[in-house]
């Protein structure tokens, strides 16, 4: 394929356009056929008989649409093939069990149409339809990030860390820092090497993450989609919303999981309870328009409910580490103890004067709090922690060392570990589950899979050391038979241990003989850990330690 593909009617083929093809133009790909000559000499003595140019569809990242389109009822969406006859037949068995049985026939996400937001408009789609055309054939690496069309949204914090070293990556548009480089290191090292294996970033991680374990470190988060839901029927609408209760005391921080009709899981949403009838729903990053529609779908039958998407205008900044509450007490007046600020509580406080809703949760594993605020205070904000924590060698973190933590206390990730396909049982979140005396989608289908023949159930593995670490979807064996799949994994750098999460099979029986993963063609012997590895007691995360 042409590395830089020339774009046709971009906006809009034209009516009277159907099968035929467009002038050859062999100037464009006399790179291609020069290389092929040279690789097969004949070629440069035969000629060339037939000369096929005609015009091929491609979408930002290359895959197709197939499923509902964002915030209209009951409109689909089959399209951006460029596969065409190939990828027919499959996309219509799909989309017809999608809309037959209300919910899609396996994982939608990578083929959802709502998985790109109002941020791809006419430039980003030209710009990035180009580039997937020239990858086609690439090597596609884990943790890659295409640039064409960047950067699309910028947070406020965005050009402070930028100077602090940010390689930055995106999601659903917006930049996010996926690690940080030192001043010291080379400029080359400002952006990620792909590979297979450990890259440039992985110790410049590694002390990103010793600095959440010893001190305290900041990161914005700010790509989180976040909701609203008011009104006086809010609380009965969050009450059947999902597998878990919603919080019932103001202030109260909670998780729940919106399940399809099938009893796999659509989404998952931190829900915090702000007022009586009032709460604020923070929930994946690229699943904003997702759970735009999946609550508004879901809130029909509530006549007195508003559902209000404010994610531009909401930030969020992260506190996290042993220090978080030093820092934050020489900012702010406000009781931050245990006593007046214990684990899952949300309260409205001030930090340098301005106003932010602290949560006190962690997806790291340490003492912190997310500090949400107003978008248009973001710089003001950043820039006052920053100067307060040089006292306590606070430093900045990213997206890689979030995810290299949230493994060692085995949290399940939405989107790789938690998808459709599987139940919160399966995944072994039954403390999430509350189904007694309740009643909502996906109930019964969740409880009667969990004893079907054909249940799975999630493990967190570790793995020797020396070996490839993991990334996703390596197969995991017993006895070199093939028994689970691995969702998503990484090095846990507090723990010094390679990890991965992974669903077996029911009759996969783990205690009966030895696990290996198979990672980049290597067997790689495994163990499943029956408690988190990294303070297993939460004891960090609830300051008692």
């Amino acid at each position: 394929y042409e590395k830089q593909g020339p774009a046709w009617s971009v906006d809009g083929v034209p009516l009277d356009f159907g099968m035929e093809l467009l002038p050859p133009d062999l100037d464009r790909i006399e790179p291609i056929l020069a290389a092929a000559m040279a690789r097969v000499p004949a070629l440069a003595e035969a000629g060339l008989k037939t000369v096929v140019n005609g015009p091929i569809t491609f979408t930002p990242d290359a895959n197709v649409l197939v499923g509902p389109a964002f915030g209209l009822g009951n409109a689909w969406l089959l399209t951006g093939s460029s596969m065409g006859v190939m990828e027919g037949g499959g996309a219509g068995k799909f989309l017809a069990e999608w809309i037959a049985g209300g919910a899609p026939p396996m994982d939608a996400l990578a083929l959802d149409p709502r998985r790109f937001g109002g941020y791809a408009d006419r430039g980003y789609r030209l710009a990035k339809a180009v580039e997937s055309f020239g990858k086609q054939f690439a090597i596609h690496y884990p943790f890659e990030e295409r640039p064409a069309g960047r950067p699309r949204i910028k947070t406020p914090a965005y050009d402070a860390m930028a100077r602090a070293g940010a390689v930055f990556g995106a999601v659903y548009g917006w930049e996010r820092p996926n690690w940080f480089a030192r001043p010291a290191d080379a400029c080359d090292a400002r952006n990620a090497v792909l590979s297979f294996r450990r890259t440039n970033w992985f110790e410049r991680v590694g002390e990103e993450c010793a600095a959440v374990r010893d001190r305290v470190a900041l990161a914005d988060l700010s790509a989180f989609s976040k909701v609203e839901v008011h009104g006086p029927d809010a609380t009965a609408f969050l009450e059947g919303l999902g597998a878990n209760r919603p919080p019932r005391r103001l202030g109260g921080v909670g998780l729940t999981h919106v399940l399809a009709t099938g009893g796999g899981v659509l989404s998952e949403f931190t829900v915090t309870r702000t007022g009586e009838d009032r709460y604020y729903l923070v929930s994946a990053a690229a699943a904003e328009r997702w759970d735009l529609d999946l609550l508004r779908s879901r809130a029909a039958p509530f006549a007195r409910l508003a559902i209000d998407d404010v994610k531009a205008a909401q930030g969020v900044l992260a506190v996290m580490g042993p220090r978080a509450r030093d820092l934050l007490a020489a900012l702010s007046d406000d009781d931050l103890g245990n006593a007046a600020f214990p684990w899952l509580t949300a309260r409205e406080i001030t930090v340098a004067g301005i106003p932010v809703l602290a949560l006190r949760v962690s997806y790291v594993g340490e003492l912190g709090w997310e500090l949400h605020h107003s978008m248009d205070r973001q710089a003001d904000l950043l820039a006052v922690l920053m100067e307060a924590g040089r006292r306590f060698e606070c430093r900045l973190f990213g997206a890689y060392a979030m995810n290299a933590m949230r493994l060692e206390k085995g949290y399940r990730a939405w989107g790789m570990d938690l998808t459709s396909e599987r139940t919160p049982l399966e995944a072994g979140l039954d403390f999430l589950v509350k189904s007694e005396g309740r009643d909502f989608v996906g109930r019964d289908a969740l409880l009667a899979r969990h004893g079907a023949p054909d249940h799975w159930h999630m493990a967190l593995l570790a793995l020797e050391a020396g070996a490839p670490d993991p990334f996703a979807s390596h197969t995991v064996l017993q006895d070199g038979l093939p028994v689970g799949l691995v969702t998503s994994g990484g090095y846990g750098h507090r723990i010094g241990r390679a990890l991965a999460l992974a669903y077996f099979t029911e009759a996969a029986d783990l205690a009966a003989g030895d696990l290996s993963v198979l990672v980049l063609g290597e067997t790689v012997a495994a163990e499943v850990l029956e408690r988190p590895p990294y303070d297993p007691d939460n004891l960090r995360l609830r300051d008692s330690h």
